[in-house]
């Protein structure tokens, strides 16, 4: 079974987001130090899965956005002055 990238994004997330809890609560710099460096490690480690993942399709970026398609539109201009 393939793992998805969103696990990494996920952990990296939670994690970021308690080193940002510890810092407004004033706890230890060590703790806060530590917490930042393997933070800093699971960035790179999210982003080499995400980028690495097996991942494809057929859209395009006419195609805007998946959850609300929209058809490419072809503006023809008629009768326009350019400099």
């Amino acid at each position: 079974m393939r793992k998805s990238p969103f696990l990494y994004i996920t952990i990296t997330t939670l994690l970021l987001i308690t080193i940002t809890i510890m810092c407004a609560m004033d706890f230890p710099f060590s703790w806060v130090f530590y917490l930042t460096v393997i933070g800093q490690i699971l960035v790179v480690v999210m982003v080499y899965k995400v980028l690495t993942d097996n991942y494809s399709t057929n859209k395009t970026f006419e195609h805007f956005y998946e959850d609300r398609p929209i058809e490419p539109l072809d503006i023809k201009a008629e009768n326009e002055k350019f400099r």
